[in-house]
């Protein structure tokens, strides 16, 4: 390969030449994109129009919807712009900003998904001291913290990833992927992201593993519950996070618990989609399916005059 002194862009891997099919992934990634941003704008609009969902729960719920709205918006318009127009290149600084913004989300999903658990733990197994523990300015403190270190997080995977010299610009993924880039590497610099990788993975699986043992105590209060009502209840608020979490851990692992290929396939790209772009916009469903709250305040939001029509909309809208 040649030695690129400067890449001043990126091209990115390519789905199809078949001018329909382009077309045909086009109108895809419109209907996931806006069955996304339409989910997860539907639970910020409940969270903060109703007052009844004004509780620490409900408000990194309604982060986590930020959170999703803008990792979906990092990469599957760029896939829409390049379906139509036929065109598979994305510049330097556009990649970075690529890199940059999907780390950032993502890190920050699986902080709020940390609190969000430990939110449910004192609110199961320390109900008396909920409110003294789970105070707007905890909740807010806790919320920023994610924010900041994922935004440190972002910023350093992004600085290893670009120190380094490209000996190509063709990157063998549908998005600006860290191991896809760093293959392209000519530099010994790569093992600098490859140990910020590892330091990630590293912090992922303690919060993975501070999530398992949160959900072990609670478990563990809930059959100590006497009622059948109460254990109900109380399995009924994690049910919905719990799902969250399996679908985000089990993308992530579904994706690169594989062997290593060194030529790109429609399975990398496959497996690339269920990781990046299915776990946000399935989120807002799970919440609506499992979480009768969020469905009483959906169906007041979207009650604008035929009440039984629009309740039933509704109703298919969370089936």
């Amino acid at each position: 390969m040649s030695n690129f002194t400067s890449v001043s862009t990126f091209l990115l891997w390519e789905f199809t030449e078949v001018r329909e099919l382009q077309i045909l992934y086009f109108f895809l990634f419109l209907a996931l994109y806006l069955a996304g941003i339409t989910g997860n704008l539907l639970i910020i609009a409940a969270v903060a129009l109703d007052h009844h969902l004004h509780t620490p729960m409900y408000f990194f719920l309604s982060n986590l919807a930020m959170m999703d709205i803008g990792s979906v918006s990092v990469i599957v318009p760029k896939c829409m712009t390049n379906s139509i127009m036929n065109n598979w290149s994305i510049s330097y600084s556009g990649c970075v900003a690529q890199v940059f913004f999907y780390f950032f989300f993502a890190a920050s999903d699986i902080s709020l998904l940390t609190v969000m658990a430990y939110d449910r733990y004192v609110a199961i197994c320390n109900p008396l001291q909920y409110e003294t523990i789970m105070h707007k300015g905890a909740c807010l403190q806790m919320a920023a913290i994610g924010w900041i270190t994922s935004l440190l997080y972002s910023t350093l995977h992004t600085s290893g990833t670009f120190a380094n010299t490209f000996c190509s610009n063709a990157v063998s993924q549908f998005f600006c992927e860290i191991p896809k880039l760093l293959k392209l590497s000519c530099s010994d610099l790569y093992l600098v992201e490859f140990g910020l990788i590892v330091l990630g993975c590293c912090m992922g699986l303690g919060c993975f593993i501070f999530i398992i043992i949160t959900y072990m105590e609670i478990f563990s209060a809930v059959l100590r519950i006497p009622s059948v009502h109460g254990k109900k209840k109380a399995l009924s608020t994690c049910l919905p996070h719990l799902t969250v979490v399996s679908v985000f851990v089990f993308s992530a692992v579904f994706a690169y618990a594989r062997p290593s290929t060194h030529d790109p396939s429609d399975v990398d790209i496959a497996f690339g989609m269920i990781y990046t772009i299915i776990p946000p916009i399935l989120n807002p469903f799970i919440y609506c399916m499992r979480n009768k709250e969020i469905k009483s305040a959906l169906w007041k939001f979207l009650d604008f005059g035929d009440s039984s029509k629009t309740k039933l909309d509704c109703m298919l809208f969370c089936m």
